[in-house]
């Protein structure tokens, strides 16, 4: 996969359109993150000052593209067909090929764009992308158990529950438990 297969009008679908991840979107990414601080702050890591600068998107968006580049991620950021606003992103890191064929995925959501299926649209394109141009065979996704929004969407998108598993990341400055899962390639069923 190269970024000039990337479809030039981005993921459509009938509401979104989901953009890869590159430099020129700093900005959009900057104001996501600034309007959604509090909002995802329970399930990000600790943020400190320097994060919310547009030279830190910057450079974020510089190392996404270089791994999109690589074939080791494909970070997609989610736009509304109606509004130029960043509402969301999705991103598939960690990307594996041989005989493991998988990658991780982790997404975030304004909340203002909460409670509206946006989410699942954009999921449900970018997962069938990921497993159409990759030719993967799992997307594994990982969540807080008290998260019950992201459970709920998971197991809509079809991704089963592996396990649990103690104190995976920290999160907001603690080592938090987090529920294990994956989907399979429906292909490869």
């Amino acid at each position: 996969m190269t970024l000039e297969s990337f479809p030039a009008q981005g993921i459509q679908t009938s509401r979104l359109t989901l953009r890869h991840a590159s430099p020129m979107h700093a900005a959009d990414l900057l104001a996501f993150y600034q309007n959604n601080q509090a909002h995802l702050k329970p399930w990000d890591p600790l943020r400190n000052d320097d994060f919310y600068t547009l030279q830190n998107m910057r450079h974020t968006l510089e190392k996404y593209e270089q791994q999109i580049k690589a074939g080791l991620s494909l970070n997609l950021l989610i736009y509304t067909i109606e509004s130029p606003e960043l509402i969301g992103h999705c991103n598939y890191s960690n990307i594996v090929q041989g005989a493991f064929q998988a990658c991780h995925l982790g997404y975030a959501i304004s909340a203002a764009f909460e409670g509206k299926g946006l989410m699942y649209e954009a999921l449900t394109a970018a997962n069938h992308y990921i497993f159409e141009t990759y030719g993967l065979h799992r997307i594994m996704a990982n969540y807080r158990p008290e998260n019950h929004r992201s459970g709920t969407l998971l197991n809509r998108l079809g991704f089963e529950k592996e396990g649990l598993a103690k104190s995976y990341l920290k999160i907001n400055g603690t080592w938090a438990d987090h529920i294990l899962t994956s989907k399979i390639n429906p292909a490869h069923l």
